[in-house]
């Protein structure tokens, strides 16, 4: 086993496909020879006891000839009811039974025995049979033996034919079996050729598909799926590691000068400027890790738990009473007790994200909205703000996304919080969509909806 284990795939294949053919032509022979045998044994039999039945008519007839007409046979004799030979071919013992004891009373049972030939002075074994009569009330039993030469001759010729014939159809089945293996493996060399042309990098690179659409080739199609995916992944990450880094290099390069500046000016800048200036971009780089953080988490393949039951309205409630902006007023609009089942911090921090974002862009006014019925529930943030172009309405979901001056990191925003409010609204089965408030824009979360029970276990954590 463990020279096998050695070899190739295609000779594991080849071996285990000739042994296969050879062990199942083995079988096949053997089962032939025999039937071969058996029915060469029988013919023989039918032959032989034809002719006794010839020879018994004679008897019962009362026309014994002495000596016995021989049709062909080895010897044929007639005994009476002691025994004694009465009758005989020529070349026949006129004293001695070919056949006495017990195998004389098998082949008056009707059996066929077969004997050594050295009995009648003959090379070959003989196949003896009898048939039992009688003449005017006496019983005779007729013995005859045949020789059983050709019929070994026919099973040796038999042997040689089937092992020289499961030779050759073997090697021949093992040089078929090799030529087929090889050239269904011929995609498999093409497709690792092209496994080792492509690099991590990405780069493209597919892998050939086999014709025909057998599994190769839906192989293929699939790793160059998979190929598509990881290239996407890859293209996503190394964009997302580029633009983090960019983002956080404004915060620390501001904090830092401001730092080398009340260094190297100690009498001419004021300490209290100094740090709140730099509070201000350490907390806009608390925000903008916090939010990669949170957007590591949604990458994760690992759903989140979505089995709390949230009250949109209540919720929405809460998020607006945070908010601490004197120039934008903040009013909630809800319809009713409006039920989803989701990750209630999740869905906070949508709803957070959507209401930072409006009152960034509002005029005076923020209208948190909270409606549902029988097929979704639905929260809408407005603002009476600039709105959004149609054209940028995809685009402004995409991280570290900013269309224009008014939406630059000096408003507050890390690009980052439209991004993962669809995040995570997707991760909950739902959509979110920007429309035209007229004047603003209107950003429309759908859910499925849920509803309450009497007796509802509070939130899971």
């Amino acid at each position: 086993m463990a020279v096998f284990g050695r070899l190739s795939l295609r000779a594991r294949l080849t071996v285990a496909a000739t042994a296969m053919a050879a062990v199942g032509l083995a079988v096949g022979g053997v089962l032939w020879l025999v039937a071969m045998d058996r029915a060469l044994l029988g013919a023989l039999d039918e032959t032989a006891r034809r002719q006794g039945d010839d020879i018994a008519t004679l008897v019962e007839s009362g026309r014994l000839p002495d000596p016995l007409p021989g049709f062909g046979v080895a010897v044929a004799q007639v005994l009476d009811g002691d025994d004694r030979v009465v009758a005989s071919t020529p070349g026949g013992d006129r004293l001695t039974p070919v056949v006495a004891g017990d195998d004389l009373a098998a082949v008056r049972s009707g059996a066929a025995i077969d004997i050594d030939g050295t009995r009648l002075g003959q090379p070959e074994p003989l196949r003896v049979v009898g048939i039992v009569t009688d003449t005017a009330g006496e019983p005779r039993t007729v013995i005859v033996a045949v020789s059983l030469e050709e019929q070994q001759r026919s099973v040796r010729f038999a042997k040689i034919g089937v092992f020289g014939g499961g030779l050759a159809i073997t090697a021949a089945l093992g040089a078929l079996s090799w030529l087929v293996i090889v050239r269904a493996l011929r995609p498999v060399d093409r497709l690792r050729g092209g496994a080792e042309d492509i690099s991590g990098a990405g780069g493209g690179h597919r892998l050939p598909v086999p014709a025909g659409g057998d599994e190769l080739s839906r192989l293929a199609t699939t790793l160059n799926d998979m190929l598509r995916r990881l290239d996407a992944a890859a293209a996503r990450q190394r964009a997302f590691v580029a633009d983090a880094a960019h983002e956080l290099r404004s915060p620390i390069a501001a904090l830092r000068t401001e730092l080398e500046v009340a260094l190297a000016h100690p009498d001419a800048v004021d300490p209290h400027d100094t740090a709140r200036e730099a509070l201000v971009e350490v907390q806009r780089m608390a925000r903008l890790v916090d939010d990669l953080l949170v957007l590591a988490h949604l990458d994760n393949p690992r759903p989140l738990r979505r089995d709390e039951l949230v009250d949109l309205g209540q919720l929405a409630v809460e998020i607006t009473e945070g908010v601490r902006d004197g120039r934008v007023r903040v009013r909630v609009d809800s319809g009713g007790e409006v039920f989803t089942r989701g990750h209630r911090d999740s869905l906070s921090r949508v709803l957070r994200n959507l209401v930072d974002n409006a009152v960034r862009h509002a005029s005076s006014q923020v209208t948190v909205a909270v409606t549902g019925d029988d097929g979704a529930a639905r929260v809408s943030v407005a603002d009476d703000g600039a709105g959004v172009r149609p054209a940028d309405r995809d685009r402004i979901f995409e991280r570290f996304a900013r269309l224009d001056d008014a939406r630059d990191r000096d408003a507050g925003g890390t690009g980052l919080g439209l991004a993962i409010a669809r995040e995570i609204v997707v991760s909950h089965g739902g959509t979110v969509v920007v429309e035209d408030a007229g004047p603003g824009a209107r950003f429309v979360v759908t859910l499925p909806p849920a509803r309450a029970t009497i007796g509802a276990p509070e939130a899971v954590s």
